[in-house]
């Protein structure tokens, strides 16, 4: 555990809203320990820290989602212990909340999306008052400098426009909104740099006009060009609090890994290297979680080849994958992860640049479409399982034999029997808690399901396996269990790829791991320096980061 640093909050009455000692446990998981958090009013407040170290559940908590365990909140003079904070309190406090998921209805007009949340105005009869509805959301638009009609569609508005409606929406019922407390959730994740820059800018002009803002963001130049106060989190605990400070990125990442750490950043230690630290020493460098399989002087062992791929939020995407190797990606929401497998498995087509495949046979194919790649030996576990990956509707067997369908025809028609059988073997191969193959692939939980999905491909013996967020949303057993099935995999000679946003993951399954930053790769890690504090460090400094091209900007991860 990292010792507790008493933060210095400030004191004064300034202070609009302050959490003391909140702790929340998720079963044995302490995901907050008597963490601290203080909001000065008129100011953009910083929240930051890796994955998992407590920020989404503090908003929870705040939003009322979870109940906390422990501690205090105070919003505007008023005080709950968190046993008696419920949703309602804080919204009658004025508090507000801006998820990532902005809520809205793209088909809709704005007036619309506006009338949702605060209701329709009537007439007699119930007749909506639409002139009305439209000149007082057209009234807010002005207000909050939002070039747009109110009647226009929301699916039509910009990246930056459509946050910017989610946040007058959240303040519209209240004229004097400098008392309320916007909390803002990863607002820019999602957005082109210059998209971000137009939104950032709007949140600056809310706070010079007396608005109290709470941004929690994993992209550090923008935090720092845009907050008064930060608050660092790690482990569950505040290590920090910066009130009217001026940090520098390396500031803000020593707190949030570690001084030994933030100091390899500034060193760009393995930025550009595949081998990891030069100067550590050679057995340090072997320290991986699994052995790197050999390779074959005449390159027949690479699986997979990606030579300066552009598309999307890619720009300029170097790679190479050997037969049995574990390479994880990892990268901020934005960076390119799921973009850079799509494109491998032929559902996105590249700009520019190339992607060659080996498929188990030996031969090579270039780019080509999703159908190419199946031939070839590529499966792809997307990341989201039960709208991609799943026929919920279905029973297991369906779902499993859905990818070798033609195995089972026969002249008279299918063989079920067959068919069950084998769906039957590997259920219990994969260890899929289910009665038999035959009962409905709802009826299985989160981490079973993913079994099946995974069971699914594996019969095809790929030759290269896509991982998206392989275990978001899996048990601990059923993690476990996965993770021994890609292992076997690896061992059989399958390439694999995993993109996932739990760096703990990434060290303990991968040989090695690309960090992805603005769509290029901005550094290898591999031996002694793959530890998750290590990764958090390289995805959260712009450090020896690749500058920044405006021809590819993207909004994709």
């Amino acid at each position: 555990m990292t010792p507790r640093t008493p933060p210095t909050a400030p004191p004064g009455s300034d202070v609009v809203l302050r959490v003391s000692a909140l702790t929340k446990r998720f079963g044995a998981t302490l995901a907050l320990d008597e963490a601290d958090l203080a909001l000065r009013h008129g100011t953009v407040h910083a929240l930051v820290g890796g994955n998992g170290c407590g920020k989404s559940t503090t908003i929870k908590v705040l939003a009322g989602v979870h109940r906390g365990d422990g501690g205090r909140i105070e919003v505007a003079g008023q005080a709950w212990d968190v046993d008696s904070y419920d949703p309602r309190a804080g919204r009658a406090a004025g508090l507000r909340f801006v998820h990532q998921d902005l809520g809205l209805f793209p088909e809709l007009s704005i007036a619309e999306n506006f009338a949702f949340d605060a209701g329709y105005p009537t007439g007699p009869g119930g007749r909506v008052l639409w002139r009305g509805l439209h000149r007082r959301v057209a009234e807010l638009l002005t207000a909050y400098e939002i070039d747009a009609d109110p009647r226009t569609p929301v699916g039509a508005l910009r990246p930056a426009q459509r946050t910017l409606v989610a946040i007058c929406r959240a303040l519209q019922d209240q004229e004097g909104d400098e008392q309320l407390i916007l909390v803002l959730d990863e607002p820019t994740a999602t957005l082109p740099q210059h998209e971000s820059d137009v939104l950032l800018e709007a949140v600056r002009r809310r706070a010079d006009n007396g608005q109290t803002v709470m941004m929690v963001s994993h992209r550090m130049p923008e935090v720092l060009s845009v907050c008064d106060d930060f608050t660092v989190f790690r482990d569950g605990r505040t290590v920090a609090a910066l009130v009217g400070e001026r940090p520098t990125e390396h500031d803000l990442v020593r707190h949030m890994t570690g001084a030994a750490l933030a100091r390899t950043i500034d060193a760009n230690v393995v930025a550009g290297g595949l081998d990891g630290d030069d100067s550590a020493p050679a057995d340090e460098q072997a320290a991986t979680t699994r052995a790197t399989p050999a390779t074959d002087a005449d390159g027949e062992d690479v699986v997979l080849q990606v030579r300066d791929l552009h598309g999307g939020p890619l720009r300029g995407v170097d790679l190479e994958l050997r037969r049995g190797e574990i390479v994880g990606v990892a990268g901020l929401v934005g960076s390119g992860r799921s973009s850079l497998l799509r494109t491998v498995f032929g559902e996105h087509r590249p700009a520019s640049g190339s992607v060659t495949v080996r498929d188990p046979a030996g031969r090579l194919h270039g780019n080509g479409d999703v159908r190419t790649r199946m031939d070839a030996g590529v499966a792809l576990v997307p990341e989201d399982r039960a709208g991609e990956a799943a026929f919920a509707d279905l029973t297991v067997r369906d779902n499993i034999s859905v990818t070798v369908r033609r195995r089972y025809w026969r002249p008279w028609g299918m063989s079920v029997g067959r068919e069950r059988a084998d769906a039957n073997a590997l259920v219990t191969r994969h260890g899929v808690r289910a009665a038999s193959a035959d009962v409905p692939f709802t009826s299985l939980s989160g981490g079973n399901q993913q079994k099946v999905v995974l069971a699914r491909w594996l019969q095809r013996t790929p030759s290269l396996l896509l991982l998206d967020e392989p275990t978001q949303g899996v048990d601990v057993m059923s993690r476990a269990d996965i993770y021994r099935t890609v292992q076997e995999a690896a061992a059989n000679g399958c390439a694999v790829l995993v993109a996932s946003s739990d760096l703990l993951e990434l060290c303990a399954l991968c040989d090695r791991v690309l960090v992805l930053q603005d769509g290029r790769v901005a550094a290898h890690v591999a031996g002694a320096q793959l530890t998750p504090d290590h990764l958090t460090a390289l995805t959260q400094s712009t450090a020896g980061a690749p500058a920044a091209d405006p021809a590819h900007q993207g909004a994709s991860r």
